[in-house]
């Protein structure tokens, strides 16, 4: 694995295959006693040249005397083109007459203890074209790919190597591993899955590119998906034998993270140009998706490289940042029903690569090497003959494949099996919409409705209970402040309260007039639910199967000849499944066949004609041709019997009428879910809505008990100066120098003016974490105030005498002072009833309260950080 500078994506980080290591071996010995051997000395002297070429190329494969992908890559190609002149002169082979002295040793190139040690020249070939796609990746990882010219050289080496990949499995990765000694990346599967991520990579290269030129998001959205197609190919090839266990987990990881990358990316630029089209719901859904798949890979993340990692990290703020505003946008304007992701066709994809045809490259009939030597008849006779058998297999797979075709087309038009299974009960749902089903029954079902709008009416009745508490508390003071003002009459000088809690008022008014809308909402839902719950009640059948109409039997019949019937068809139906499973068998059948498949000592020792060979050999395959001929030609006489059972057993059992039924019924259990979600996306709005408003209320009604505990202590104060001035104490005050001045003079020192108490909004207090219910166990202390100059034992403000014992005001002789010093106050005790909980059992299954620890202050039974926005709400707008 190799990295690179970051790019548009900042993930150009990609993979370079290493070569595969051989051992050395001699070829110029052996090639040149085969010349003088077979031909004569003369002949191995004046190829003397070419058998030096031959060594020497073999020698620097060996070696890897220069670095450089460019001329390795030369080097590699030129020794191939002279491997495949050596194939059609040389019959390299163990057999006794042949060059049996030459080993080629090949090193797997991911698992370098595993080797493959054959006499043929079919591995050479094979490794030869391996290193090629390697080095061919190498040379795409040397590009500078920061810039434009970069990655469009690194994108065309990229595919060059696809395309030596591809050439690998089409040409030589069967020949290499037909003999005993192979090894996993000479495999077709190998080779298939390296052209996969070559393209992806080269792919991806392009990606980048049509970012950089800036091109539309439908455009790059479409790019992107095609990188994530072939990275999802590759992953797939990566999870299946052999090579399931073969690479390391740090490839794995790479590529799967790849794949989840340019999928959320694809699903990114499209929500974009959902977006500008104003298609909200989509766009959320698509976006939706793409969170998803990002959230899914990094499950699997260990071992990727951490620039990977750091891009999925970015691209998933993009996705959620642009999810928020659409749903927000949707919530508030446009009010679309957003569709399941699994309900969404698939991207468009565009692909801007495909692998290099190496025909003409890798063409070596243009060469002068070994020229003067006369074609190995056996060679070519060999190649003619695995022609020939390829033709005949290929030829017969396609007719085993088109067969199994027709009978699957076959069976759905005529709607079998299904109809058979609905008639022994065995009913199905289509897969997506069973499991839509299944997802909404997980979650209680329309059953479940109930207990949801229950919550509902709870957090509205806890909503409604704190306001009024609230509301009570401005009332109650404002009561006292006019009795006082009425008993003393011009004495009472501080501000009356409905001018210091008008603001306050206003707010409790907004909450008020916002419940009300809230209440309304609820009705509506409750009327939805009522209205349609014969609708979704469809959905509370369990299994969902059962709510499916049956193929019933008829309640009449002339003849009693159903079971019959029935029974022929399902007979034929085993009899099709029968044939399915000789076809399977006889193309395996072919495979084996071919694979050992091997004439070539018959055609090294042959004296006669190659074709009369040829004849007798390529006839070992006409009993396999024979039975699938007569496979399908059964197969077709099958259907046709079945097609007249099936019209038999429709017109009894009256098949078009339950089909027609079943629709409707998929139709209506479609129809429940879609409203069933849209019930419950509107109830879970409204939790959200009461939640966040008991925030709102509990904030301003600690507010509101701050506002009435200072007016207390500025009314107990004032009382003092009344009470002195009523028992003539303002005589002695004119002896000695105090506080207080004669009647008529000036006061030195004024206390704080009534005015100075001023709205609570600018009264300095810490922010409100005190619940409106404390258990009896920890009672609740009151706020801290300042000292006061009074002393006297500890009595209740007349606000909070029990209601029957309770007068306006203390009579003059009363001996001790009428209301406590400040320092004294304290909270009304659990028993009162601003202490009460909001309702009973509120810490039930539902709100999940936290155990209270010793020491602490139980939470409230609903937190949420946001402070609460009365206009910002999409399901209760005002």
């Amino acid at each position: 694995m190799a990295a690179a500078s970051s790019s548009a994506t900042a993930t150009n980080i990609m993979l370079a295959i290493y070569e595969k290591k051989t051992n050395s071996i001699d070829l110029y010995r052996p090639l040149r006693q085969y010349i003088s051997y077979t031909y004569s000395e003369r002949e191995a002297v004046n190829l003397e040249d070419d058998l030096s070429i031959v060594r020497n190329l073999r020698s620097d494969i060996e070696r890897v005397p220069d670095p450089s992908p460019t001329t390795r890559r030369d080097l590699l190609i030129s020794y191939f083109k002279a491997l495949c002149l050596i194939e059609t002169r040389f019959p390299i082979s163990p057999d006794r007459d042949h060059i049996n002295t030459i080993q080629f040793t090949w090193f797997d190139a991911f698992k370098q203890k595993q080797k493959a040690v054959q006499q043929n020249i079919h591995l050479e070939k094979a490794a030869i074209l391996f290193n090629l796609g390697a080095v061919y990746s190498q040379l795409g990882l040397s590009y500078d790919r920061t810039t434009v010219e970069g990655r469009r050289l690194a994108s065309h080496a990229f595919i060059a190597a696809a395309g030596a990949f591809a050439y690998l499995r089409d040409n030589a990765s069967t020949k290499a591993s037909m003999g005993n000694s192979t090894t996993v990346d000479l495999s077709v599967e190998c080779a298939g899955m390296l052209e996969r991520l070559m393209l992806a990579q080269a792919q991806e290269c392009v990606f980048e590119n049509t970012i950089a030129k800036g091109s539309t998001p439908g455009v790059c959205s479409k790019i992107s998906r095609q990188v994530g197609l072939y990275y999802e190919e590759a992953l797939a090839a990566l999870s299946a034998a052999p090579l399931k266990d073969h690479f390391e987990k740090a490839w794995i990881a790479h590529v799967q993270l790849k794949a989840a990358l340019f999928y959320a990316e694809a699903c990114y630029r499209y929500g974009l140009e959902l977006h500008e089209k104003e298609e909200i719901a989509e766009e959320i859904a698509r976006l939706k998706s793409g969170v998803s798949a990002l959230t899914e890979a990094k499950k699997s993340s260990k071992g990727a490289p951490a620039q990977i990692l750091d891009a999925i990290s970015k691209l998933e703020v993009n996705l959620n940042r642009n999810l928020e505003r659409a749903v927000k946008e949707n919530d508030r304007v446009y009010l679309m029903r957003v569709p399941s992701p699994s309900s969404l066709p698939a991207l468009p994809a565009f692909s801007m690569v495909k692998p290099m045809q190496m025909n003409d490259m890798l063409d070596a009939s243009k060469e002068k090497m070994f020229a003067s030597l006369v074609p190995d008849s056996s060679a070519k006779a060999l190649s003619k003959y695995t022609e020939m058998v390829d033709d005949v297999i290929r030829t017969q797979a396609e007719k085993l494949q088109q067969g199994s075709e027709l009978t699957r087309v076959r069976l759905k038009e005529m709607d079998l099996p299904d109809s058979i299974l609905a008639l022994e009960g065995n009913f199905s749902l289509p897969e997506d919409l069973k499991n839509e089903v299944e997802k909404v029954q997980a979650s209680g079902g329309p059953a479940g409705l109930e207990a949801e709008l229950q919550q509902l009416r709870d957090l509205r009745r806890v909503n409604q209970e704190l306001l009024i508490q609230t509301e009570e508390l401005l009332q109650k003071e404002a009561a006292e402040d006019a009795q006082f003002r009425s008993q003393f009459g011009t004495r009472w000088t501080r501000p009356q309260s409905s001018t210091l809690t008008k603001t306050m008022q206003e707010r409790l008014n907004k909450f008020a007039a916002n419940l009300k809308q809230a209440g309304e909402s609820d009705a509506r839902i409750e009327r939805s639910v009522r209205e349609h719950s014969a609708l979704m009640s469809i959905l509370n059948h369990r299994p969902i199967e059962a709510a499916l109409p049956s193929l019933s039997r008829p309640i009449m019949s002339l003849d009693a000849n159903e079971d019959a019937i029935v029974g022929a068809l399902k007979q034929s139906l085993r009899q099709l499944e029968t044939l399915g499973a000789q076809r399977a068998g006889l193309e395996d059948m072919l495979k084996e066949m071919k694979r050992k498949d091997d004439i070539l000592p018959k055609l090294m020792t042959s004296t006669g004609s190659y074709e009369d060979l040829f004849r007798k050999e390529i006839a070992k395959y006409d009993h396999i041709c024979e039975e699938i001929a007569q496979n399908i030609e059964a197969q077709e006489q099958l259907l046709m019997q079945i097609q007249a059972q099936n019209d038999e057993f429709g017109a009894v059992f009256n098949l078009e009428d339950y089909k027609a039924s079943r629709e409707r019924c998929y139709k209506q259990i479609q129809a429940a879910l879609a409203k069933c979600k849209e019930i419950k996306d509107n109830i879970n709005e409204g939790l959200k809505f009461y939640v966040t408003l008991q925030d709102a209320i509990n904030n301003i009604k600690q507010q509101c008990s701050d506002f009435v505990m200072t007016r207390n202590i500025q009314c107990r104060e004032m009382m003092e100066d009344v009470q002195r001035q009523m028992a003539g104490f303002s005589f002695q005050e004119r002896e000695s120098p105090g506080p207080y001045p004669s009647v008529g003079q000036p006061r030195p020192t004024p206390r704080p003016s009534p005015q100075q108490i001023t709205e609570p909004q600018s009264i300095s207090h810490p922010p409100p974490q005190t619940p409106y219910y404390r258990p009896p166990e920890q009672p609740m202390h009151g706020y801290g105030h300042p000292p006061s100059p009074y002393t006297a034992p500890q009595q209740p403000p007349p606000y909070h005498v029990h209601p029957s014992t309770a007068t306006p005001y203390p009579p003059p002789s009363s001996t001790a002072p009428p209301y406590p010093p400040p320092h004294a106050q304290q909270r009304p005790p659990v028993g009162h009833e601003y202490g009460q909980p909001a309702y009973p059992g509120w810490r039930g299954p539902y709100y999940n309260a936290p155990a209270e620890q010793p020491g602490s202050l139980p939470r409230p039974p609903y937190t949420i950080p946001n402070p609460y926005h009365p206009h910002q709400s999409g399901y209760y707008k005002q």
